[in-house]
This record gives C-alpha cells, sequence and structure tokens, in this order.
C-alpha cells in the first residue's frame, strides 16, 4: 500500500502524520474521524495506526505475521503493551488501530548510552536497571502464555520514567491460539542477529527464547558488538546451537564479572541452562552485589575447540520438543520469599521459617529464595548516617546469612535483602509486587489474639494486599524443647516436626 497523506480516512480513522515506513508495516499516529454533525469522539489515550506492506513483491510473511498480531494484540493486557483499540481485515484494508505509546526505541536509546559521559561504574549500572525493566516486560508477557520471539531493540519501547513497553507481535507464538507461522511457513521465523538456537530448528514457545534476545542485546550494549554477528544463510544461524560468544570481558576487559555471568548464562545454546525465566534474570540484574560469580563470569578466553565439539555433536542428533505452556513453566521455578523479623523474635520462629522454607524449596527445584528483613528507617539516624546505615544492614544481612546456613540452597539461588520502611506490611507487599514473587512465608502473630479482632497485624495486612499466596507460618514448640521432641520422635519412629 502507498503511504497515506494526512486527512485520510479509514474507517472512522484519520490519518495524521506518518511514524515509520519499514520493510514490512507503515505506522501512523491518528484520531477519530468528524461525524456527520462536526463533532469528534475524544480517545482516551493518543493512538497509531500500523498497515502491513502488501504489494506483489512482498512476502507472504507479511499477511501471516499481520494476522499473528492482529489475533494476539487484543488478548494482550498490562502496562508492557500498548492497549489495542480496533483493526481491520485481510479482505478490505489491513490494520491496527493500538495505543501511541510516547517514547525511544532501544535502538535510539543504545546510541545515547554510547555517547552519555558515565562515572565509574554507571555505565554498567544503568544497563543493568534497563536490562530489569526489559525482562520484567518480557516476563509480564510469558504470565499471559504469550512469547515475543522477535526481541530485539527497534522492538523494545523505552519511556521516559525508565518503563518498557514491547512492540511488534507479528512473530509472536499464543499457547491458546494456532501458530500461523509454524503452520504456513514451516521455516525458522526471526531476527538473525537475535533469534535462539531452539528457533532456528523450528520450535517456537519457549519462554527462555526471549531470555537469550535479551542476552544478545545486553552483549551489544555491553560491547558494541553482536555476539553472533548477522548471520544471512541458515547455516551461519545454526552455529549457535553449539558455540558460545567471545567473553565480553575480552572486548572489555574492565567489564564486571557479574554482568559477564548474567549476559553469558542468557546466550547458553541450551534452554535449559539459561534463566529458568525472565523474572530471574530480572531479580539479578537488580541485585548485582548478589550474583554467584562462576567461571563463567570470570573468563576472558572463548570455549575450546573439544567442547565446542562435543556441543556441535550433540546438537546434530537432539530432538528439540515443543515447550509446555509458557505460564505452567514459570510456576515450576518460582520465586519465593521469606520475611524475616529482626526483633521480638523467638528461636523457635526461625527454626519454623526455615523448615517450612526447606519444605517449599524441597518441592521446587528451581525456585528462587529471597530473605527479606524490613527495618525502621530510624534505625540508622547517627551523626554519621552512611557508616550508620552500612553498619545496620550489614548486621542484618549477616543475621539473615546465619539462619540460611541450615538449608540446602545447592540446586536454588538465594539473595539477601534489608529493606527500610515505616510501614513493615507495605514494605513487604511492594517487594513482592516489584520482584514477581509468587509466594511470601512469613511468621503468624502469636500474641495479642483479642487485639487482633479489632487491630489488623503485619501478616494479616500481608495475607490481604499481597499479590501471591501467603503462607503464615506458627511456631508450635518451643525452640528448647526440639532436642528433646526429635530424641522421642526418633525412639517411637515418628514424622519429623511440622509447624
Amino acid at each position: 500500500m502507498k503511504l497515506l497523506q494526512p486527512g485520510h480516512l479509514i474507517d472512522g480513522f484519520e490519518i495524521l502524520e506518518c511514524l515509520h515506513a519499514g520493510g514490512m508495516a507503515h505506522i501512523y499516529t491518528v484520531q477519530y474521524a468528524k461525524t456527520t454533525d462536526g463533532s469528534r469522539r475524544e480517545s482516551e489515550f493518543p493512538m497509531a495506526m500500523k498497515i502491513p506492506r502488501m504489494t506483489a513483491g512482498d512476502g507472504a510473511e507479511n499477511i501471516v505475521s499481520f494476522e499473528v498480531e492482529q489475533q494476539i494484540l487484543p488478548a494482550l493486557s498490562g502496562a508492557h503493551v500498548p492497549r489495542y483499540v480496533a483493526s481491520g481485515d485481510l479482505s478490505r484494508t489491513p490494520y491496527l488501530v493500538m495505543e501511541y505509546v510516547p517514547g525511544q526505541t532501544l535502538e535510539h536509546w543504545s546510541q545515547a548510552f554510547e555517547e552519555t559521559p558515565f562515572k565509574v561504574g554507571e555505565h554498567d549500572m544503568a544497563l543493568a536497571r534497563m536490562g530489569s525493566a526489559l525482562a520484567h516486560a518480557v516476563h509480564s508477557l510469558h504470565k499471559q502464555n504469550v512469547c515475543h520471539l522477535d526481541l530485539k531493540p527497534a522492538n523494545v519501547l523505552i519511556c521516559p520514567n525508565g518503563h518498557v513497553v514491547l512492540l511488534d507481535y507479528g512473530l509472536s507464538c499464543h499457547a491458546h491460539f494456532p501458530d500461523l507461522l509454524a503452520e504456513e511457513l514451516r521455516k525458522a521465523v526471526g531476527s538473525p542477529a537475535w533469534i535462539a538456537p531452539e528457533q532456528v530448528v523450528g520450535v517456537r514457545g519457549d519462554p527462555r527464547s526471549d531470555i537469550f534476545a535479551i542476552g544478545v542485546m545486553l552483549y551489544h550494549l555491553a560491547t558494541g558488538e553482536l555476539p553472533f554477528g548477522e548471520p544471512s544463510t541458515a547455516g551461519g544461524m545454526r552455529q549457535r546451537l553449539w558455540m558460545d560468544p567471545v567473553p565480553p570481558r575480552k572486548l572489555k576487559p574492565d567489564l564486571p564479572e557479574w554482568l559477564q555471568e548474567v549476559i553469558l548464562r542468557c546466550l547458553h545454546p541450551e534452554a535449559a541452562k539459561r534463566y529458568p525465566s525472565a523474572a530471574h534474570l530480572a531479580m539479578d540484574l537488580a541485585n548485582p552485589d548478589q550474583i554467584r560469580i562462576t567461571e563463567r563470569g570470570r573468563q576472558t578466553q572463548g570455549t575450546g575447540f573439544k567442547v565446542h565439539f562435543k556441543r556441535w555433536f550433540k546438537a546434530a542428533g537432539m530432538h528439540y520438543q515443543p515447550s509446555p505452556l509458557p505460564s505452567r513453566q514459570i510456576q515450576e521455578v518460582p520465586i519465593l520469599m521469606v520475611a524475616l523479623p529482626h526483633e521480638d523474635v523467638s528461636d523457635a520462629t526461625w527454626y519454623s521459617l526455615r523448615e517450612a522454607v526447606a519444605r517449599s524449596l524441597g518441592i521446587r527445584p528451581g525456585a528462587r529464595l529471597a530473605c527479606v528483613t524490613v527495618i525502621s528507617s530510624g534505625d540508622t539516624s547517627s551523626t554519621d548516617s552512611h557508616k550508620s546505615e552500612t553498619r545496620v544492614h550489614r548486621t542484618h544481612l549477616t543475621r539473615m546469612q546465619q539462619w540460611a546456613q541450615g538449608l540446602d540452597l545447592q540446586d536454588h539461588q538465594v539473595s539477601f535483602h534489608v529493606l527500610e520502611s515505616g510501614d513493615v506490611a507495605q514494605a513487604l507487599v511492594r517487594y513482592a509486587q516489584g520482584n514477581e514473587v509468587s509466594m511470601i512465608i512469613m511468621g503468624a502473630a502469636t500474641h495479642g489474639l483479642q487485639l487482633q479482632r479489632f487491630v489488623a497485624t503485619v501478616p494479616i495486612k500481608v495475607a490481604m494486599d499481597a499479590p501471591c499466596t501467603v503462607i503464615l507460618v506458627k511456631q508450635d514448640l518451643p525452640f528448647e524443647l526440639l532436642g528433646t521432641a526429635a530424641s522421642a520422635d526418633d525412639a517411637r519412629g515418628a514424622q519429623p516436626l511440622a509447624t
């Protein structure tokens, strides 16, 4: 379709200006057209219209991707996607009208990012903040059973407040809808620089494919290079099934180890060895000081020939299986949060919480644990506020780390967080909301039972307002009697104590 001029009318919408004329579509700002009486309906938000290119020289993928986006966009909701307004079918004029979100694409953001003179360390933290915001946006899609599968800088919109909105769902896959691209094109679909290994062999619908694409973008922003170049052949794209990219620290020696650890984990050829969910990735990027550094983060030399050859041999005979529902997959690797009190707490409560956490982690391989305590802002006030704050935080972090030593964390990531707030319940709820927490484990109030009828305690407030499951753990046995009780249980073959 030729470029439309301002004032052109389509199904009750008036064209204002062309924002983008690309190889697959034209995008215009639009408004509602005037009615016969001269009035105009006001929109709740600015609108944009996307019209696919469908000339004789354009490929079939343009038509199919339009149908895919027309199918998926109305089913999406949340702050990370533009709101759907209307669409036109292929028999007349195909178009999609959606919310126009102001901001700049990651493509433009990266140019400004490269030119900004950051202080030492600020460059990496700015990159981590952007990556964390992007991971949260991707996680919101996965919770709706959608994999984007075409994440690249042009499809990531960064708002002035740092919020991320994802664009262009023409290559996406919704677990509840027919996958038109897989049915009609039957070939690897995606952008060569960002496509994941499993996509190369035709497997669509794995949420970890989007994590791979985030890794490509982080690698590019950190080093200025694309990890696998821009291959133009199927053979060139297949190399990522067994090859690792050059370690970022070989290209940028001052890059911190934690950032390389994150990037290379995202880019692992096998999806099962990447981050299990985008929420796990977001939490690592938000807490770089707590990332567990392995040899992967320290290396400065590329993977050797022998390792690549073994991977090549394995990839040659590998049968890739379709993924489970994205929402089900991320439910299997949740982020669990335990709220640890720092005052008026008995040893029995600490023991009971540890037992409850151990049981929850034991039935959820791959789950992540966040240990959180909330202190009053007044606890860090002194004549030397910075030193006082550091000392107080370190004391509480040490106490939580000692508490966690009794847990089997071999297959689990764990992090520790000290929050400052005058409202403990609100701080815990906000933390859970901001970090995609799936379950909160905390102690139940055991005092003031009569008062609870009239005044809600912290556990009750959290249970009422939390966006996830809340488990309240009540101590059943004083800590000093545990040894005696355990001996008695062993003597009569009883089960371990439950809380």
